[in-house]
């Protein structure tokens, strides 16, 4: 009988806990399962598993067996991956989320350059301001905005890009009917746009941060939407610098107490493995570092991230290409950095 065919057998029961249950998962009978296994306890001269009519336990001998050949059926798979990505291009729909307001025209900037170097890829993106769980809900990649690594989902790959500033922001005309605030404290004054439930904001000081009571005349579960209502005049708002820049509010939007900024955040890029990882996610994450972030960004990133990071982050702090990966022609217009 085939040893490969007897040792994924031989997994699945273990995994499955009967051999019923393995039938089932490989769609064979429950007595070609027991063939293939008592194969392998026969060649290899060892009891593998004690059985009787209601349990199913492995032997010493078993779990070194079963420990061992788990190993070698992940590395096996890896190396086929690793042969599959040799001289291949990369194709298929790269599902991503991120963030409502990063639906602006910078990232379209920065996807039409990555188009033009993997035209076969097809970017399926999602903007909306949840915590979106990659694994349940099919989602290849995550851009997040995050103050500590920490509050970012465990056990995930999580590339630091750059920093994010935030500051609070005001429209030219609210200023005009209302003044500018010259303090943190001023603000409890104003009509203020909260994200979500907010009640106070949290302002670095002189002597430590400020926790400020603000007037909430708005609530907004969309980053985005706070932009076109500070724009509005509606109020006050904590918002991301790239609003500023942006073409759309750059002659709208005003930063206002620019002492006291908001805690910076890290921009992330999240995906779920790194040996395993497809070449569309493998080529869009060296793509978007190579294009978004500079060199100090990346390490200020990094800096940022080791102040407090946990074990079960794998986080890699530069932006390496990875060598398995061929390297396609560059035009002119990918050497232009984007600016977030």
């Amino acid at each position: 009988m085939d040893t490969l065919t007897g040792i994924k057998m031989f997994i699945q029961v273990v995994e499955s806990g009967s051999f019923v249950g393995a039938a089932d998962r490989l769609d064979v009978s429950t007595a070609m399962v027991s063939k293939h296994v008592m194969n392998v306890e026969g060649r290899l001269g060892v009891r593998l598993l004690n059985r009787n009519s209601r349990t199913l336990s492995l032997t010493e001998p078993g779990r070194v067996y079963f420990e061992r050949c788990k190993t070698i059926l992940t590395d096996l798979e890896e190396t086929e991956i690793e042969l599959g990505s040799l001289g291949a291009t990369a194709r298929g729909t790269l599902r991503i989320t991120c963030p409502s307001w990063f639906a602006g025209q910078r990232l379209a900037d920065v996807l039409a350059r990555y188009r033009q170097r993997y035209p076969d890829v097809v970017v399926d993106i999602s903007f909306e301001d949840r915590i979106v769980d990659l694994v349940d809900e099919g989602y290849d990649l995550a851009l997040r905005v995050s103050p500590d690594p920490r509050l970012l989902p465990p056990g995930l790959i999580a590339r630091p890009v750059k920093s994010m500033s935030f500051f609070v922001a005001a429209s030219r005309e609210y200023l005009q009917r209302h003044g500018t605030p010259k303090s943190p404290a001023d603000l409890a004054q104003r009509d203020c746009i909260a994200v979500g439930s907010q009640e106070s904001w949290t302002l670095p000081g002189p002597n430590g941060t400020i926790e400020v009571p603000v007037r909430v005349v708005a609530r907004y579960r969309s980053m985005a939407g706070v932009a076109h209502a500070v724009a509005a005049g509606i109020g006050l708002a904590p918002l991301p610098r790239i609003f500023f820049e942006d073409p759309l509010f750059r002659n709208q939007l005003v930063p206002i107490l620019t002492d006291h900024p908001f805690a910076q955040g890290i921009l992330y890029l999240v995906y779920v493995s790194r040996k395993n990882a497809p070449l569309k996610i493998r080529s869009f994450v060296d793509f978007f570092l190579e294009t978004v972030a500079t060199g100090q960004e990346v390490a200020a990133a990094a800096f940022a991230w080791r102040s407090g990071q946990r074990n079960d982050f794998a986080i890699s702090t530069l932006p390496q290409r990875n060598e398995r990966e061929p390297t396609p022609e560059r035009s002119s217009a990918d050497s232009q950095r984007a600016r977030y």
